[in-house]
Formats: structure tokens, sequence, C-alpha cells
């Protein structure tokens, strides 16, 4: 078993869900998250007013899973990445698990 996270900007937030059935993985977590590409804009959301927008609405999704389903999901991601006329990739990450209950 493995761990899987997931980000991308809440805008794919829709096509990452059927990617991650596609690959059979239908227990999973998710959350909402400011997401930030450099040092520049996380100083701009440290602003006096309140109504500045700070980081880019993303999510982040994470499932405890197995290597298979993992290896697909990302055969999908990297083919959904390909298509995409953005700089805003959906990223994906494996961690092992040494302990579990």
């Amino acid at each position: 078993m493995k761990l899987l996270i997931v980000t991308s900007v809440v805008a794919f937030h829709k096509d990452v869900l059927k990617l991650f059935i596609k690959a059979n993985i239908e227990a999973f977590s998710s959350s909402e998250i400011d997401g930030y590409k450099n040092g520049n804009s996380l100083v701009a959301t440290q602003s006096w007013f309140p109504g500045d927008k700070g980081g880019n609405e993303s999510v982040m999704l994470f499932s405890f899973t197995e290597e298979e389903k993992i290896t697909q999901l990302f055969r999908y991601l990297k083919e959904y990445n390909e298509k995409l006329e953005t700089n805003n990739p959906v990223r994906a990450v494996v961690l092992p698990i040494e302990r579990s209950i």
C-alpha cells in the first residue's frame, strides 16, 4: 500500500475525480487548498487589504491504495496533462507506507 497525493487547480477537479474512478481508486479524500507558484505571490497575500486575492484555488486529493491502481492513474494523468493548454498541470506523488493500523 502507498500514499497517493494529487494536486490540481479547482477547474480540473471533476476531471481528476473521473480519472480516479477510471483507475479504480474509489476510496480517497480531498481538501481545498491555495496553490502558489513563487515567493512573490505569498508576500502579496500578507496584505493589509483582505479583498486581495491570494493563491490559486486548488484541490488536493489523497488515497491509500495499491501500486497497480497508482500506475494506471499516472498514465491517465500524463495523457491529461499533455492535452492541457495551461501551465498548471495536475501534479501527483507517491509515498511508501512503512507502517499502518
